[in-house]
C-alpha cells in the first residue's frame, strides 16, 4: 500500500472561524488521493489534520489563531468531577426518561465538550448590576433660578449628604469604605481553599479519635472510566443506549442502511447549532466532509479487531441515531474528527459524553494493539477561550510547533498565557534533528 498526495501549497488571507478576522488564517494544504494510516499518523504528529480528503497544516507563527495538536493519554486518564456528573446525568435520563434542560448560556461545542463556557470573566461594561441600598431613599427636587435647596442651607450636612449619595467609585461597590470588588474566580478559589482546609482539619480530628489501624486505612480506589460508563447504562433503564462502530465504506451494508438517517441528522445539527443554510449542509457536503476519507483500511494481525481506517460511532437511543462521532483509528491513536447530534438532546452534554466514550474505546483497542494508546482531540486553541475545553482532559500533551516533541500541557499553558505562539521544547538541538525528518 502507498500514499498519493497532491501538494496544493500555501493558502492565506481567508476568514478565521475562531476570532472572526477576514484574512487572518494561513496554512499549507494537500489533497490526498490515497493515504496509508501510518503516513497519516506521521502527518498528524507533525501538526497536519484532515477535512475529508483535504489535509492542512496551520503556519503557526503567522496565522491569527495558532492551533496546537493535542493528545490525551487514555491509559492514565482519570475523569474529573464535572465529567463524572455528565455520566451520572446520562444514567439518570436513561432510568427516568427526564430530558435535562440545555445549557443556559447557549454555548454548544461541536466536538468533545458542550459545557466549556467560562464563568471567570468579570462583568462587562454596560451590564446591569443590581445594588441593594440600605436606609430610606431621599427624593430631591431641583432648585429653580435664585432658589436655595434645603441642603445648601444646612451647611455641613449638605456635604455629608453629597458624600452619602455620591455614586460609588469604580471597583469600590456601593459603600466606599468597603474593600475593592474581586473577580468571581478569585472568590471561588478562596472558598474552595477554605473548604479544603476545613475538610483536612475534620479528617485530622477524626483520625485522632480513631484507632491507629482504622485511621491508617487507605481510601478506596477511584473508579475507572469503564466502570463509570457501565454505571451510566443501567440494565433496568427506560431507554436503551447503544454505540455502534460502523466503517465509513459504501460497500458496508450497515453504513449504507443508516446513511440517509445520518445525513439528515447532520443537516439538522448544522442548521440548528451553526446556522448553516440548506446548501451548506446538503447531502453532498456531508459526504465530502465526513464520509470521503483518503485512509486505506488496513487490518493487520497486530492491530485491533476492527482494523484501521475511518469510522462512524453511532449513538442509538432505542434504535434512533441521536449522535454520530466521526473518528480515525490509526496505529498509535484514535483521532476525533467531528461530532454531530440531535439538537433536541442538547441538554445531555453529548460532546463530553462522546469524548469519554471515545477515551474508553481507545483503552479497549490498546489491549489488542499496545502501541495504540492516545486519544487525539484535534487542535487546541489557547487564544480562543471557547476552545480551551480540550485541556480539561488530563493527562494531555501539546505538540511543539518547531521541534515536534510532545510536551505536557501544564508546561505549555504559562507560555501561551504570555503569547499566542510559542515553542514548547527548549532543547537547542531538538529542532534541527526533527526538521530533517521532513513533513515540513
Amino acid at each position: 500500500m502507498y500514499s498519493i498526495i497532491e501538494y496544493k501549497g500555501l493558502k492565506s488571507g481567508y476568514r478565521c472561524g475562531y476570532c472572526g478576522f477576514d484574512d487572518g488564517k494561513v496554512s499549507f494544504g494537500m489533497w490526498s488521493h490515497a493515504l496509508t494510516v501510518q503516513d497519516y499518523q506521521d502527518l498528524i504528529d507533525r501538526g497536519w489534520r484532515r477535512s475529508g480528503k483535504y489535509i492542512y497544516k496551520p503556519i503557526m507563527n503567522q496565522t491569527c489563531c495558532p492551533q496546537y495538536t493535542i493528545r490525551c493519554d487514555s491509559i492514565n486518564f482519570q475523569p474529573s468531577k464535572p465529567q463524572k456528573k455528565i455520566l451520572k446525568k446520562m444514567g439518570k435520563y436513561l432510568c427516568k426518561g427526564e430530558l435535562p434542560k440545555p445549557p443556559s448560556d447557549g454555548e454548544l461545542m461541536d466536538s468533545l465538550c458542550e459545557d466549556a463556557g467560562s464563568c471567570d470573566a468579570p462583568v462587562p461594561c454596560g451590564s446591569e448590576v443590581s445594588v441593594s441600598v440600605e436606609g430610606p431613599v431621599e427624593t430631591v427636587k431641583s432648585a429653580g433660578p435664585g432658589e436655595k435647596t434645603g441642603r445648601e442651607e444646612s451647611g455641613q450636612s449638605t456635604q455629608q449628604s453629597r458624600e452619602q449619595t455620591a455614586p460609588p467609585k469604580p471597583g469600590l461597590g456601593a459603600d466606599p469604605s468597603r474593600p475593592p470588588c474581586r473577580k468571581a474566580k478569585e472568590v471561588r478559589k478562596e472558598r474552595k481553599l477554605q473548604k479544603e482546609l476545613q475538610k483536612q482539619s475534620g479528617r485530622e480530628a477524626g483520625s485522632a479519635s480513631l484507632p491507629q489501624t482504622e485511621a491508617a486505612r487507605p481510601s478506596p480506589p477511584s473508579k475507572t472510566i469503564e466502570e463509570l460508563i457501565a454505571e451510566s447504562l443501567p440494565a433496568d433503564a427506560v431507554y436503551k443506549l447503544e454505540v455502534r462502530l460502523v466503517p465509513v465504506c459504501f460497500d458496508d451494508p450497515e453504513f449504507t442502511a443508516t446513511y440517509s438517517q445520518s445525513a439528515a441528522l447532520y443537516a439538522k445539527y448544522q442548521t440548528a447549532i451553526h446556522k448553516d443554510t440548506p446548501s451548506e449542509c446538503s447531502e453532498s457536503q456531508f459526504r465530502r466532509f465526513l464520509c470521503d476519507s483518503p485512509l486505506e483500511a488496513e487490518n493487520p494481525s497486530d492491530g485491533p479487531d476492527c482494523g484501521y481506517g475511518s469510522f462512524h460511532q453511532q449513538y442509538c437511543l432505542n434504535g434512533k441515531i441521536i449522535a454520530v462521532g466521526v473518528i480515525d483509528i490509526l496505529p498509535a491513536c484514535v483521532s476525533s474528527v467531528y461530532l454531530y447530534y440531535d439538537p433536541d438532546y442538547s441538554g445531555m452534554s453529548l460532546g463530553v459524553y462522546s469524548a469519554l466514550r471515545e477515551l474508553a474505546f481507545t483503552r479497549q483497542l490498546h489491549k489488542k494493539a499496545p502501541r495504540l494508546r492516545y486519544y487525539y482531540m484535534g487542535f487546541y486553541i489557547h487564544s480562543c477561550p471557547k476552545m480551551r475545553y480540550k485541556g480539561q482532559y488530563r493527562p494531555s500533551d501539546l505538540l511543539c510547533p518547531e521541534t515536534y516533541v510532545w510536551v505536557p500541557i501544564e508546561r505549555c499553558l504559562p507560555k501561551l498565557d504570555l503569547t499566542r505562539y510559542s515553542r514548547f521544547n527548549e532543547a537547542p538541538e531538538a529542532g534541527r534533528l526533527n526538521w530533517r525528518r521532513g513533513w515540513f
